[in-house]
């Protein structure tokens, strides 16, 4: 399986979209500061949404799709999926 996946920091103030194939591995490298780059320089450690693929490329085109979103598009999916915007990592 794969997954697209977003997290973001304690004030909510930035998004990453990610891919992986595997989500609970990926959560705990991020949480750890183990990737470098833009998600460790913002300190983006809660999972607040992901989506599932069985098929790599349908993952590729969905976090391509979602990256080019605006704030308010990625804010209002969010909300649907995770009202609260709770760390979903905790159920991984």
């Amino acid at each position: 399986m794969y997954y697209i996946y977003i997290i973001t920091n304690y004030t909510q103030s930035t998004l990453y979209i990610g891919v992986t194939n595997n989500l609970a591995r990926r959560m705990e490298e991020h949480k750890d500061g183990l990737i470098e780059g833009f998600s460790k320089k913002y300190s983006l450690r809660y999972l607040v949404y992901c989506e599932e693929f069985s098929d790599i490329f349908e993952a590729i085109e969905r976090e391509k799709q979602l990256k080019k979103w605006n704030r308010k598009w990625k804010n209002e999916l969010i909300d649907e999926f995770n009202p609260t915007w709770e760390d979903l990592s905790e159920e991984l």
